[in-house]
């Protein structure tokens, strides 16, 4: 009788689109070309096991307990996590500068920490592996780090592709899900065809001309429509997005994301390019698809407009059905009036694309603002929380105080004025047309 599939999530949505996600059951092969390319996924994945509170061994042959948990940073913080080190007394040759980590009481780390204290036997690993696995319930998630440093460890390829060739399809019937990462320079392609052949999933990660590359070489049991063709992605810490999508249309419009959303916050493109310190025409030449920014430019841009990276490589669709919002009440400028004189606030997040968009407008005790706080064409309405206020529309002067609504549909007003004591407060919501 076959097993029914699982689907689970690899913690990167993109990823999941263009793979059709994992398995219960999966072993992923991840052969990096760079060397730290697999991090991201990796973490990822850790980060949405956790998410479902699902136990994940952690084995460890390449990096020291220390500094795999700076690696992880609050990631490592949690009870669900166990660490196998493979590396005090592996490629630490149980030096005390490594074996001084464990003098802290263990007793208090929210983790668990298994140190082994001959990693250089590849039967002495696997009985570990197995023996935590059994004090485990549920599917048990694991990151092998990496085939090449047990290769280093173990002294030749035959050692780990005997224990690759054993595990996978043991960690298969255990209902399992299993990363293992390797450089891919660092094997001969006899091997990785080796390994190819036992994985459920492997994919290949490579940096050309500046940009990365994902390729799905095996995906069993799915159709991926990516197979073998390199996917550019970015990503900025654990937020990941491909420059392009198949099935979706196309290219992604970076250029157009990026105005987008710097309009949305009423930025000038003069004030953008100041902040990232290029030219006004380099911005417009990336908002118009004439030229690609740099990845530093890149990432740049997103720091000042207060979003992730990958926002500008997700289309309106993957909002859909979201209902409650975090990271609302960033700063916006008001590029008509002088920054003393008002601030303002966008309540929901510049990437996502809404029919209505929320503000809080703060005009400070005693100020006259000599226009309207956006140039709009469309219905705006105004709830006055705190202090009075009057606006001018025309030749005629408008009070308003706590509590009453203000509706413009068609002029807007060409003053405003706070007639209070203090600070007057406005939730203000523009209507597109």
């Amino acid at each position: 009788m076959f097993k029914k599939k699982i689907r689970v999530s690899s913690g990167v949505s993109q990823l999941d689109r263009q793979l059709g996600g994992l398995f219960i059951g999966d072993n992923v092969v991840w052969y990096d070309n760079a060397g730290s390319l697999a991090s991201t996924f990796s973490l990822n994945f850790i980060q949405e096991s956790q998410r479902q509170n699902k136990p994940l061994i952690y084995i460890t042959f390449d990096r020291s307990p220390r500094t795999l948990l700076e690696d992880l940073g609050p990631l490592a913080e949690n009870q669900h996590l166990t660490i196998l080190d493979c590396f005090t007394h592996g490629k630490g040759d149980g030096s005390e500068v490594f074996s001084k980590f464990y003098e802290k009481d263990g007793a208090q780390w929210p983790h668990k920490m298994v140190r082994i204290n001959s990693p250089e036997d590849p039967e002495v690993v696997s009985d570990a592996v197995y023996s935590l696995h059994g004090t485990m319930k549920g599917d048990v998630r694991f990151v092998f780090d990496s085939l090449t440093g047990m290769q280093d460890l173990w002294g030749g390829e035959e050692a780990i592709g005997k224990f690759y060739s054993h595990a996978c399809p043991r960690l298969y019937e255990l209902d399992t899900i299993a990363y293992w990462i390797m450089e891919k320079g660092a094997h001969s392609d006899r091997l990785r065809a080796s390994i190819n052949q036992i994985a459920q999933v492997a994919i290949d990660l490579t940096v050309n001309r500046g940009k990365s590359a994902l390729t799905i070489l095996k995906a069993d049991k799915r159709r991926p429509d990516a197979l073998n063709s390199p996917l550019v992605y970015w990503n900025d810490g654990l937020d990941v997005a491909f420059e392009t999508e198949t099935g979706k249309g196309g290219n992604i419009d970076l250029g157009g994301r990026i105005k987008q959303i710097r309009k949305r916050q009423a930025m000038p493109q003069k004030e953008l390019a100041a902040l990232v310190g290029v030219t006004p025409s380099t911005i417009s030449q990336i908002e118009t698809g004439t030229i690609y920014p740099s990845l530093p430019a890149l990432f740049k841009i997103a720091q000042v407009l207060n979003v992730p990276v990958a926002t500008f490589f997700q289309d309106r669709s993957d909002a859909i059905g979201q209902v409650v919002f975090s990271g609302g009440g960033t700063p916006i400028s008001f590029p008509d009036l002088p920054k003393p004189d008002a601030a303002g606030y966008r309540l929901s997040p510049a990437d996502f694309d809404a029919d209505a968009e929320p503000y809080l407008i703060e005009i400070p005790a005693g100020k006259k603002l000599s226009s309207h706080f956006f140039i709009h064409k469309g219905q705006e309405m105004g709830y006055l929380l705190d202090g009075s206020i009057e606006l001018k529309i025309g030749n005629r002067m408008h009070a308003a105080k706590p509590g009453d609504v203000i509706y413009l549909s068609r002029e807007i007003p060409s003053q405003w004025k706070n007639t209070g004591k203090g600070t007057a407060r406005l939730l203000w919501v523009k209507i597109r047309k």
